[in-house]
């Protein structure tokens, strides 16, 4: 299910930093995914929901070139993400084997792919840069992901970097890496969020005036209702 464009246009605005901070007050402390880092600079803020894919330690009768055929493939599962989605891939961590190369990720841009996020790397790193396609990842390595790694499905519960992702599940993933929004808070965390991020703002322009930060940041009841008034203006 493609998420409602103005989801994306209100998340788009909104921080990873500040959606942590969000899901925190919500009793949610594990929601970034480790070693999702930007592969080049400059790459936007992206907003999508997660098409999971999954790997296992390699076992040498099942990781083979010859896998790369097999109705169970990485190729395949490109063939089945939907547009707009972003390809969250569970590597293990696994950072000697290249999950996706140029030509994977030049065919994810074809299929309308917003993204990939793995706590893994990637192959083929000019081209892959080449591509356009938006990456996060912990870097490149030259062998295939079959030297270190089995693809084994997609669309099923995965583990990226140490955080429980979901099919469905929405991400956000700016330059401080990638954050999971449980799809059943998505509702509140879009209502919260934008107010968060505004009284964050207020804050920082409360810092550049000379402000100290005690009772302001978190804001006590005077600073809160300087705020309110703020927003009147």
């Amino acid at each position: 299910m493609s998420l409602d464009p103005k989801i994306v246009e209100t998340l788009s605005a909104v921080s990873t930093a500040t959606i942590t901070t969000l899901l925190l007050k919500k009793g949610l402390r594990n929601v970034w995914m480790r070693g999702t880092r930007p592969l080049q600079p400059g790459q936007p803020r992206l907003v999508g929901r997660a098409f999971t894919l999954r790997f296992v330690p390699a076992r040498e009768d099942l990781a083979t070139p010859e896998s790369w055929s097999s109705p169970k493939s990485t190729r395949a599962a490109i063939e089945a993400m939907p547009e707009g989605c972003i390809a969250v891939a569970d590597a293990m961590g696994v950072t000697d084997a290249g999950i996706f190369g140029d030509i994977l990720c030049a065919r994810m841009v074809k299929r309308g792919v917003s993204a990939l996020i793995t706590d893994g790397v990637v192959r083929d790193l000019a081209g892959v840069r080449g591509t356009g396609l938006p990456v996060w990842c912990q870097g490149g390595a030259a062998p295939p992901s079959v030297a270190g790694l089995t693809f084994v499905n997609w669309q099923e519960p995965i583990a990226c970097g140490g955080v429980a992702v979901f099919p469905d599940d929405v991400i956000v993933v700016d330059d401080d890496g990638a954050v999971l929004i449980p799809a059943a808070l998505l509702d509140e965390v879009v209502a919260a969020a934008p107010e968060q991020e505004n009284l964050e703002n207020w804050i920082m322009g409360e810092v550049d005036k000379g402000a100290a930060l005690p009772g302001l940041y978190p804001p006590n009841a005077e600073n809160k209702a300087r705020y309110e008034a703020s927003k009147k203006r």
